[in-house]
């Protein structure tokens, strides 16, 4: 089927470039260059496929690029897509930069200024771009890797060291000591039963 949605594209989006990347775990991809996600996307609702719904606009930083996800979806022929495109970051904390799709879907609207909010993604021609979690004046990105959460936002403290669980940190970071290998640490709880403490798994 990605296969398909990507020989569609290459079809109808000159310079689209889509490509398929099959997972072996998980959901496969369509990648498009950025510079065509809003042609593509038009595309996408307007053919056969009918893709009528957009139900997320994510995004995953990485240390040379940022790439967003859309994933698309038919209600009326039971389908689903994740469509992707990178975005080359200039610096760690510059905005990236591609096209809105709110023109496609409105429901784009809450979800880009979401992107920009936690990625510093800049979706251009956007009605009304602006952060929508945090106030427009803080600094940084949160999702971004090197986020760096600032000391003071209006006179306040925003990590005070009283509010922060350090026996947790801690306590992980033994674990992660002990293990050599953070993937073998899972952050989850379980009980072993009613009468016993909560233990790390």
């Amino acid at each position: 089927m990605h296969k398909e949605f990507a020989d569609f594209i290459n079809s109808k989006v000159s310079g689209a470039n889509a490509t398929v990347v099959e997972a072996e775990v998980g959901d496969s991809t369509v990648f498009v260059e950025a510079s065509s996600i809003l042609a593509t996307c038009e595309a996408l609702k307007d053919s056969d496929f009918e893709m009528n719904v957009l139900q997320c606009v994510t995004g995953t930083d990485y240390s040379d690029r940022i790439e967003v996800s859309y994933i698309l979806a038919s209600f009326t022929k039971n389908s689903e897509l994740i469509l992707k495109v990178k975005l080359p970051k200039t610096s760690s904390d510059a905005t990236v930069k591609v096209d809105s799709v709110c023109s496609v879907w409105k429901s784009a609207n809450f979800l880009e200024r979401e992107t920009y909010d936690m990625l510093g993604v800049e979706f251009v021609g956007h009605p009304d771009h602006r952060r929508i979690l945090c106030p427009e004046d803080w600094e940084g990105y949160p999702l971004r890797k090197d986020y760096k959460v600032q000391e003071v936002y209006n006179d306040m403290v925003v990590d005070p060291p009283a509010k922060i669980n350090n026996g947790d940190i801690n306590f992980f970071k033994e674990i992660m000591d002990k293990m050599g290998d953070e993937k073998k640490v899972a952050y989850s709880w379980k009980k072993e039963d009613a009468g016993s403490s909560d233990t790390a798994q």
